[in-house]
């Protein structure tokens, strides 16, 4: 069955969802389901994507999206559908340019506004395996854990571990989690996802109304997407398999090594599936 809406972790779907100025309300209600009650946001605008370090030799910062609300905070939001060895790293390099970007000319007593960055991952940090949090809230905080400075935020979202069911939802929050979750395999606009917002995300989520450009780069960005995937998958299948193997070339070698005082290379290699030169290896290794 062919795809009704698109899938919020492809570049253009993401895109076409929450870094349109039209339908900035979308954005607007995803965001204000992470923030606290002090920051939740009225209004916004969007900034620049593309940021340049202050000399030459700096890196180029992309990112998927930038904005700044009416009050004044600044927010990158950043989609990360594979482990990046430094994910965090570039993260905390992220947050850099909106808060240099409010510097001043002339006298100025340093004040700034609260910057967020916001990383929707379709990946799980390998520390945070066995936690069961969807959502890591992290601030600077000293050695007592009390918060050093509350304008520095980084919330990550670990989208694989949301598995709550259609009835299982209970906030807005949970919703937008269930739909970044889920979007791209429904059919129809479920009774538990019918709120204005949602409704609007949903007919805005309509390949069927695409034009042709829009279409093209759609299934464009939808194919990187699962060449992606499928990349990751088979490195993961075989990462296992190489395991696997390894494990089993394990149990051949003890199994070897048990065998060494009562019978000879060639009887132990017919035995265990060993060569017997690495049976011989072994017997040398075990005489060291």
């Amino acid at each position: 069955m062919q795809d009704k809406y698109l899938n919020p972790f492809t570049d253009c779907g993401f895109k076409k969802l929450f870094g349109e100025e039209p339908h900035k309300d979308i954005l607007i209600s995803f965001l204000n389901t992470l923030l606290p009650a002090h920051h939740q946001i009225q209004d916004l605008h969007y900034t620049k994507k593309e940021q340049q370090g202050a000399t030459f030799v700096d890196r180029k910062a992309i990112f998927d999206l930038s904005c700044v609300s009416s009050s004044g905070e600044r927010f990158i939001v950043e989609l990360q559908k594979a482990k990046h060895n430094y994910f965090k790293d570039r993260s905390i390099y992220y947050s850099t340019f909106p808060i240099q970007e409010q510097a001043q000319r002339g006298d100025w007593d340093f004040k700034l506004s609260a910057v967020y960055t916001v990383g929707i991952l379709d990946f799980i940090f390998d520390e945070d395996r066995e936690s069961k949090d969807v959502v890591h809230f992290v601030q600077l905080k000293n050695q007592n854990n009390r918060v050093f400075y509350d304008k520095l935020t980084f919330i990550y979202l670990t989208l694989p571990k949301f598995n709550l069911t259609l009835k299982e939802l209970k906030s807005n929050q949970d919703r937008w989690f269930y739909i970044f979750r889920h979007l791209q395999d429904l059919q129809e606009i479920p009774p538990e996802l019918q709120g204005e917002i949602f409704l609007k995300l949903f007919e805005i989520a309509q390949i069927a109304c695409f034009n042709a450009i829009e279409r093209t780069a759609y299934e464009d960005s939808l194919k990187n997407y699962r060449d992606w995937k499928g990349i990751i998958y088979t490195a993961h299948e075989e990462g296992q398999e190489i395991g696997r193997e390894e494990g089993r070339m394990k149990e051949r070698e003890e199994l070897a090594r048990n065998l060494l005082d009562i019978l000879n290379d060639d009887t132990i290699a017919q035995k265990t599936g060993l060569s017997e030169s690495q049976v011989q290896l072994l017997r040398l290794d075990t005489n060291k």
